[in-house]
């Protein structure tokens, strides 16, 4: 049996001077306003294997009015879903995940990104991709207020 999830997250800039993007921190003239450490493209992962696995999403399982969460690294909340994943018999077969924004670029980095996303989901970099896109200037992202990121998984049973 196989299941798909896809997921979507966006923070709006704010003060800083980097962003986390997939686990990598990313040098910018901004950061993000957010309660976590704000990492646009592993919320979108975690909502879509969430959603793959019907688990609610991001939110339910670690709620931004939790002062546990409070600046906490995004990866731990993928650790949560792997161990979710494998609780309920299921591996990643591929993510395939979308960053929007106009800047920073994120090609530079994809790479990094998708090795660093691999590692915390122990599967070959084949199973991962990173791609981005802009809006054109438009809307909030073309504006340059913030970031967004897509994310979908297709899950496989063990």
């Amino acid at each position: 049996m196989m299941r798909i999830g896809n997921g979507f997250d966006v923070h709006a800039f704010g003060d800083g001077d980097h962003i986390m993007l997939g686990g990598v921190r990313i040098a910018h003239d901004r950061g993000v306003v957010a309660h976590s450490d704000g990492d646009v493209l592993i919320h979108a992962l975690c909502d879509a294997l969430l959603g793959a696995l019907a688990l609610g999403d991001i939110g339910q399982h670690f709620p931004p009015s939790d002062d546990r969460w409070k600046d906490a690294d995004s990866l731990r909340f993928l650790e949560h879903c792997i161990l979710l994943m494998d609780q309920h018999g299921y591996r990643l077969g591929n993510a395939d995940l979308t960053v929007i924004c106009e800047r920073p670029k994120v090609e530079p980095h994809s790479l990094v990104i998708r090795k660093t996303l691999a590692r915390a989901l122990d599967v070959s970099l084949s199973q991962i991709n990173v791609k981005a896109t802009t809006t054109e200037r438009l809307g909030f992202t073309g504006r340059g207020e913030g970031i967004a990121a897509q994310a979908v998984v297709l899950l496989e049973k063990i």
